[in-house]
């Protein structure tokens, strides 16, 4: 078997009337999906619509579970203990777990959102008590890590299959973490870019970072953001960059 990588997307991201990105064209180009669980950006129509949209396609759905922050889309960071978010996850898992299952699928993976994600990556204790939450779920389910994470650690401690993740569309620091939103610079918005990225990470292990350094870096997945502009551009090129370098865009095996 040639050499292969999962492209995901973070999906499902309006809120009622509201639209964010364009998942009709976006899904279609990816083999994984993160589905917006209601507590950052969803609601129960969106969440049924992109389920039903990314099962049409045959992707893989994943919930996509962030702080409680509409207002400020799951990415400021909040002063929850382990307890509140091992309940917090555990709610929103269990709500888009309910509509895959009645949409006649089967959830695959859960990958944390925005400020959750990171204080997981860096916080022991959190990412314990996330990954508490979704053992107690369904301990088949795959959990999405940055590489040398605490979640990482935590899915492996607990006996969780896991699929490490690095970004086509995020712009890496020297020390390996994502350029913070709020500098300049932080996003790969154009395809091109996105796409040399993909390639290098996937066939070489590398990416170049802010300064120009070069840092290894190992993935299972690829994660292309639905909000940004032109996502679906942009995985469209990842995926022709990938296919012309010879590596398979597939989702990771069940």
């Amino acid at each position: 078997m040639g050499r292969s990588i999962d492209l995901n997307a973070d999906v499902g991201e309006g809120f009622g009337p509201w639209t964010m990105g364009d998942d009709a064209a976006l899904v279609p180009l990816v083999t994984s999906v993160n589905v917006a669980c209601g507590f950052h950006a969803g609601d129960p129509l969106t969440i049924r619509r992109t389920v039903r949209l990314a099962l049409e396609t045959g992707a893989a759905v994943g919930a996509h579970p962030g702080y409680p922050d509409l207002a400020g889309f799951g990415r400021r960071a909040m002063d929850l203990g382990p307890e509140e978010v091992e309940a917090a996850v555990l709610y929103q898992v269990a709500a888009v777990d309910g509509i895959v299952r009645a949409e006649g699928g089967r959830l695959a993976h859960v990958k944390p959102h925005g400020a959750l994600y990171h204080r997981a990556a860096a916080d022991p204790v959190i990412a314990g008590a996330l990954i508490a939450a979704i053992g107690r779920l369904d301990d088949r389910l795959r959990i999405v890590a940055p590489p040398r994470s605490a979640l990482l650690a935590a899915a492996v401690a607990a006996g969780l299959r896991t699929i490490v993740e690095a970004f086509a569309d995020r712009v890496y620091e020297p020390d390996g973490h994502l350029r913070p939103r709020s500098l300049p610079g932080a996003l790969h918005a154009g395809p091109d870019e996105a796409a040399a990225q993909a390639v290098a990470i996937a066939r070489e292990g590398i990416v170049v970072a802010s300064d120009g350094s070069t840092l290894a870096l190992r993935a299972d997945t690829l994660c292309v953001h639905g909000d940004t502009p032109g996502a679906a551009a942009i995985a469209s090129a990842v995926r022709d960059a990938l296919r012309d370098a010879g590596i398979a865009v597939r989702a990771p095996d069940a």
